[in-house]
């Protein structure tokens, strides 16, 4: 007996026939991924197509997150130039017949094929995790090279394997590699590439950073900084993205700055946006300080700001301090 659906990598196809008045068709069971599968129609004026897993123990308590899409295409001879009816791409829980119904459109009888195309199958979380797919993909594969990686680069720095760079800091010394140094900033680069003393010497002095400030530096460098060790040296890194041309760095380090403004720290993120001309931060803290009124709660600070501040920043203050009263 034939068998009138058949499976290859991630796709099902199921032959089936319909007539004017049509009783509901299922197909045989079929195996993707973990789940046993049946596409089922329904013909009326139109066929509807269904998509469900059939109700296994491992359904029931995996039930699968489906993304798919579905063609169903007459295969008469009369309608041969008719083309698929493509369903749209669809992510789905399937738990039971009535989850996906699809209507495709086709009013005549005859001979008919279904197929079904499965983009990625995941499996329901439970307790609030992530759902992940079931399958190999390439991305899974990149991902875990990238924490190999990474995890290479973290021993490099923190046990100093081949590392052939000192680096001098305000209070202590650290080794590194000029390698990863000249790939992440052409400042390092030139350094290394042209007869100066650090080339020679293999040595560089970064005598405004702590040992812990410049240990957050090159871990960034590496790819291995944590969330809180940037949180902390983030004002720090700011100078060093500047001084050494690192423009993801910097920009990394406006955005963070531009989370938590406050009275206490307003006017000097304020100098710090003008200093290594980062415009977002800049208006951050002038909306800050003007739109939302919170300059009155500087007002003592600011005498002192005005004296030190560079003369282009005081008339900008005054221009937004004069935009703010013509909106009033």
């Amino acid at each position: 007996m034939e068998m009138n659906t058949r499976t290859v990598s991630r796709f099902a196809r199921w032959t089936f026939e319909t007539q004017s008045t049509s009783s509901p068709k299922k197909s045989e069971p079929f195996k993707m991924g973990l789940w046993t599968w049946h596409l089922s129609v329904e013909k009326d004026q139109t066929m509807y197509v269904r998509l469900y897993p059939e109700p296994t123990r491992i359904a029931r308590e995996q039930p699968p997150i489906a993304r798919f899409i579905i063609r169903v295409e007459v295969v008469n001879v009369g309608y041969q130039n008719l083309g698929p009816h493509v369903s749209p791409v669809t992510e789905k829980l399937l738990r039971t017949s009535e989850d996906f119904i699809w209507s495709a459109e086709f009013a005549y009888h005859g001979r008919f094929i279904a197929e079904v195309e499965f983009l990625d199958l995941k499996v329901c979380p439970k307790n609030g995790e992530e759902a992940t797919s079931i399958w190999p993909c390439s991305y899974g594969i990149r991902s875990q090279a990238s924490e190999s990686t990474l995890r290479c680069f973290s021993r490099m720095l923190k046990e100093s394997i081949y590392a052939d760079v000192t680096i001098n800091t305000a209070d202590g010394v650290v080794r590194a590699h000029k390698a990863i140094l000249s790939a992440s900033s052409p400042v390092f680069h030139s350094m290394f590439l042209h007869p100066l003393k650090e080339k020679e010497s293999s040595t560089i002095d970064i005598e405004d950073m702590s040992v812990d400030s410049c240990m957050a530096f090159l871990s960034y460098l590496y790819g291995t900084i944590n969330e809180e060790d940037f949180w902390k040296h983030r004002v720090t890194l700011l100078a060093a993205a500047n001084k050494y041309d690192i423009a993801a760095l910097k920009s990394s380090c406006e955005e963070s700055l531009m989370q938590d403004i406050n009275s206490d720290n307003v006017l000097d993120r304020l100098q710090g946006a003008w200093l290594y001309q980062l415009d977002n931060l800049k208006k951050a803290c002038l909306t800050f300080l003007f739109d939302f009124r919170k300059i009155y709660e500087v007002e003592e600070e600011i005498n002192n700001y005005f004296n030190q501040a560079e003369r282009d920043l005081v008339s900008n203050m005054f221009h937004e301090v004069l935009r703010a009263w013509k909106v009033t």
